[in-house]
């Protein structure tokens, strides 16, 4: 056999061959590996393209029938489970989902303020067009019974957030609806939640649904669980679900008889706890205007108590105090806006000081000539206190002033029976105490009380002894009055900042100081006390006003009795 040799020219084109195939190599893998990617990832992307159509073409029924179809396709869309609609229902319910009538699109208006309307597909997220109005776009119209579904519908979708307040949230709104269509989404929630308050609050829900069931043993189930909650609205249901049992025609049968007496057990079970929670709020606000009295009566007991003087100005020194307040805290805004937080915290020194000059210039230029003189004290300082409401209205303006609360001060404890105990009340009430002992060891550990209460006692004999009388008056009516002016501190975090504020606490400090004892800090105290719990343990019977006139009728009684007070001042004090 003859083999036939290469030609040179044949060895030449093979090699170029070859070096063609080997160049060509890598590219050719990179090619595979491409193409082998795209047939890989090629399934998810059909997948995304499918849902995207699915979910466009649920989003796209919610412009399509009634009301009815509306609400079935926003069920359906809430099965998918996709993240992406509860804002679409969240639009749909705040009605802000439209069509386009371009391309009967449904799209979400979003408003851009001055620069028109934006125009958003809700698949998407993406942002179609600018518009300097909605023209072109006709709204999705809802009534209130599909709003009620879409929030019920919402509020599901809400119990799988990973934020346990939006969880909390939505177990309350579905407590409120009592959607029977939302039971498969709470029971699913309560078998993954971990949290106490929101699983006790989907716990409550669960029940209020089963309430409305109509089976029989899953309504003793829910009244049993609802019996354990002390909740105004609980309460409420089941009292509307004993009227109801009462309401028809026809005789109850005997499982809507055993319904309704345990449901009317129930409630009354909660009731009793709710007057206890109503007892305690009254007590914490009688305790809080107590303390209101308290710092509006203190600087009074010891003008009056102490010096024996009648200072119908008092309540304008408690008025300085809260325009002094205002000053302070105007100075903060504009200046430290940082440190507002602290600007109490340099108000009541500044209001004591400012109060307690106004009063020390009060008594060196009228009040010194006129001891003795009672009633010439009364209509001076009568006067002196229009002097100064005047003079505030001229320089601040007749208006109430703005004081704000620092955020410490903010907010409320809110109890499960519905009570609402304000911080800055509680606030007040750690002040008042404060000022108290505060007072008391003045008084008791300092030169100057040493002073006070030997003049108090003996003057003739403290002036004997060495002790400058007038000194000490002066700087006990200082004293008063700066205790005045950091009781308006306190009182412009719950009153209006007026030039009439101090009148409304003048008549209510002297029934306090002659209530208590004139010149006791204790009876002070005491008097103040008594007078905040009883006040608004009558309101809720006799109302505010009338409650008032009980209390003034019960204290003259009382003062004919004991012309002291609780606490009378024994001794040589007494004597004179």
């Amino acid at each position: 056999m003859i083999r036939r040799l290469p030609r040179a020219s044949d060895r030449t084109r093979g090699g170029r061959a070859a070096r063609r195939s080997g160049a060509s190599g890598p590219l050719v893998r990179l090619l595979a590996l491409v193409l082998a990617s795209l047939l890989w990832a090629a399934p998810a992307y059909a997948q995304e393209d499918s849902d995207r159509g699915d979910l466009r073409g649920l989003v796209q029924a919610l412009a399509e029938g009634g009301y009815g179809d509306k609400a079935d396709a926003a069920a359906a869309l809430a099965a998918t489970g996709d993240e992406r609609v509860r804002p679409i229902l969240e639009a749909l319910a705040d009605r802000s989902l439209a069509v386009r009538e371009s391309d009967g699109l449904v799209v979400i208006e979003a408003d851009l303020d001055d620069d028109g309307v934006g125009v958003v597909d809700p698949v998407t997220g993406e942002t179609l067009a600018v518009l300097e109005d909605d023209d072109g776009l006709d709204t999705i119209r809802t009534n209130a019974g599909l709003r009620r579904e879409l929030d019920a519908i919402i509020g599901s979708l809400s119990l799988r957030s990973e934020d346990p307040e939006t969880r909390l949230a939505a177990a309350r709104l579905v407590f409120d609806e009592a959607d029977e269509d939302a039971l498969p989404a709470v029971e699913a929630a309560l078998a993954e939640e971990d949290d106490e308050d929101v699983r006790a609050a989907l716990e409550k829900a669960r029940a209020a649904i089963l309430l409305e069931s109509g089976d029989t043993d899953a309504q003793l189930r829910a009244i049993e669980v609802l019996a354990g909650y002390t909740d105004p609205e609980v309460r409420s249901r089941l009292t509307a679900l004993v009227a109801r049992a009462g309401a028809g025609d026809e005789e109850p049968t005997a499982e809507e008889e055993a319904v309704a007496t345990a449901a009317e057990d129930a409630a009354a079970a909660i009731e009793s706890r709710l007057e206890v929670w109503r007892m305690v709020a009254s007590l914490y606000q009688g305790i809080s205007l107590g303390s209101v009295l308290l710092l509006a009566a203190i600087g009074l007991a010891i003008t009056f108590g102490v010096m024996g003087v009648i200072n119908m100005a008092h309540g304008e020194m408690v008025m300085l105090g809260a325009y002094t307040t205002f000053v302070v805290q105007e100075v903060f805004r504009s200046a430290f806006p940082g440190l507002f937080d602290w600007s109490l915290a340099v108000a009541v020194p500044a209001a004591f000081l400012v109060s307690g000059m106004v009063g020390i210039a009060i008594e060196r230029g009228v009040i010194r000539y006129l001891y003795g003189r009672p009633l010439e004290t009364l209509l001076a300082t009568w006067g002196i206190s229009l002097v100064l409401q005047q003079t505030v209205r001229t320089i601040f303006g007749p208006t109430n002033r703005q004081v704000g609360t620092p955020s410490w001060m903010q907010g409320a404890f809110e109890t499960t029976a519905g009570i609402t105990l304000t911080y800055n009340r509680f606030y007040i009430i750690l002040f008042a105490l404060a000022v108290l002992f505060a007072l008391m060891l003045v008084l008791h550990r300092s030169a100057l009380g040493l002073q006070m209460r030997a003049v108090t006692q003996n003057r003739r004999m403290a002036k004997a002894m060495g002790i400058r009388t007038d000194r000490v008056d002066a700087l006990t009516f200082g004293l008063g009055s700066g205790v005045a002016g950091a009781a308006g501190v306190a009182l412009s975090q719950i009153d209006n900042v007026s030039p009439n504020l101090g009148q409304a606490y003048i008549i209510d400090s002297f029934l306090v100081v002659v209530f208590g004892g004139v010149g006791n800090l204790w009876g002070t105290f005491a008097g103040a006390m008594t007078l905040g719990v009883v006040n608004k343990f009558l309101e809720p019977y006799a109302g505010a006003v009338l409650g008032k006139i009980v209390v003034l009728v019960a204290i003259i009684l009382f003062i004919q009795k004991r012309p002291r007070g609780l606490f009378a001042l024994k001794g040589r004090a007494a004597e004179g």
